[in-house]
């Protein structure tokens, strides 16, 4: 796991509980690139919307954003095992 820019990027093996699915909002980062919302579904509750995202066409000078899901660092809704 890696915090930048008030995210945190995590490797999807590190992921646990739950799926990431593509959304249908794409956004472009001026200096971090190309990328595609993510929605997460809890193995035990609603659907959240846009609650990630990934970069598809990253900044070169970024490797460690390099196709990994994104996700606020201060969400509500998530739950860090450290």
């Amino acid at each position: 796991m890696t915090r930048f820019d008030g995210g945190i990027y995590i490797r999807r093996r590190h992921l646990v509980g739950g799926t990431f699915s593509v959304g249908i909002v794409p956004g472009l980062c001026v200096y971090k690139g190309f990328y595609l919302s993510l929605d997460y579904k809890p193995p035990d509750g609603p659907v959240e919307r846009a609650l990630g995202w990934i970069y598809v066409v990253p900044n070169p000078l970024l490797p460690f954003i390099w196709y990994r899901v994104a996700v606020p660092k201060d969400h509500p809704a998530l739950n860090c095992i450290a």
